[in-house]
C-alpha cells in the first residue's frame, strides 16, 4: 500500500469506529508499518484539515470527530447483502483485497441494525470451489488505472515464459479466472492473459495510444460476454 492509499485508510478506519479511538499501535499492526510512521500519517492528515485528535489514557488514542463521518448508506438489508456477496466472491480474484476493503467501507457507513442483520445472513451463505489459482502479480489489479505500457513475464501452458509489451485494454473473468485483455505489441493484434500466469508485470510508464475495444474484437467461441455494470 503507497502512503496516500494509507492516509484514505487510515481516515476510514477511524471513521469506521468514531467517536472512539484508535491507538497508534493498532493501527500500525494494522497497515504494517512503524507506530512512527502512523504518527507522522497522522500528523499530516492533521495538517491537512481532517478533524482528528489525540485522547490521552491508558484507552486513548486518536479519534476522528463524528461531524466528519458519512451518513449511514441507505441500502436495504437485500440490497447490502447482495454487495456482500458480490465482493465476497471476488475475494479469490486479483481484485481480492480491494474488494474486502470496499466491503468493510460499506458495512461502516451502514446503519447499524441493518449492518448487523446484514453479516447474519451473510454468515450463512457459502461459495463452493475449487483449489483457488496461483496469486496474480503486482500490477494486474491497478492495470488500468495505471493506463501505461506494462513490460509482462508471462508463462504459458507448457510452462515456457516469454516477455512482452503490451496495452491493456480490459479484463474477462469466468470461472474463477480472471484474464488481462491487452494489445500484445509482439503479436500485434489482441490477446488474453490468464492473470495467474502472469509472473511480473512493470510498469513502463510509456502511455500507449487509444485503441476502441468491442467484443467481437475477443473473438471468444463459448459464451457471451456480460458487462460488470448492466446497460
Amino acid at each position: 500500500m503507497n502512503r496516500t492509499d494509507r492516509l484514505y485508510a487510515i481516515v476510514e478506519a477511524l471513521r469506521a469506529v468514531a467517536p472512539r479511538p484508535l491507538s497508534a499501535r493498532r493501527l500500525a499492526e494494522r497497515f504494517e508499518v512503524s507506530t512512527r510512521t502512523i504518527e507522522r500519517d497522522l500528523s499530516s492528515l492533521q495538517q491537512t484539515g481532517v478533524p482528528i485528535w489525540a485522547e490521552p489514557g491508558r484507552t486513548g488514542g486518536y479519534c476522528l470527530d463524528t461531524a466528519h463521518t458519512l451518513p449511514p448508506l441507505g441500502l436495504t438489508v437485500e440490497e447490502a447483502l447482495a454487495v456482500t456477496i458480490g465482493l465476497g466472491m471476488l475475494a479469490s480474484s486479483p481484485f481480492g483485497a480491494e474488494a474486502s476493503g470496499a466491503l468493510g467501507k460499506v458495512l461502516a457507513v451502514m446503519d447499524g441494525s441493518r449492518a448487523e442483520e446484514t453479516r447474519a445472513l451473510a454468515a450463512r451463505v457459502h461459495l463452493l470451489q475449487g483449489d483457488p489459482p496461483a496469486p496474480a502479480p503486482d500490477g494486474f489489479s491497478d492495470a488500468l488505472r495505471a493506463g501505461t505500457v506494462l513490460r509482462l513475464r508471462y508463462r504459458d501452458r507448457a510452462g515456457v515464459e516469454t516477455e512482452r509489451e503490451v496495452e491493456p485494454q480490459g479484463y474477462v473473468g469466468r470461472d474463477g479466472t480472471w484474464y488481462l485483455i491487452a494489445w500484445c505489441r509482439t503479436r500485434s493484434a489482441i490477446r488474453a492473459f490468464r492473470g495467474d500466469r502472469i509472473v511480473a508485470a512493470e510498469p513502463t510508464g510509456e502511455r500507449p495510444p487509444r485503441r476502441e475495444l468491442t467484443a467481437a474484437d475477443l473473438d471468444i467461441p463459448y459464451g457471451d460476454l456480460r458487462p460488470v455494470l448492466g446497460p
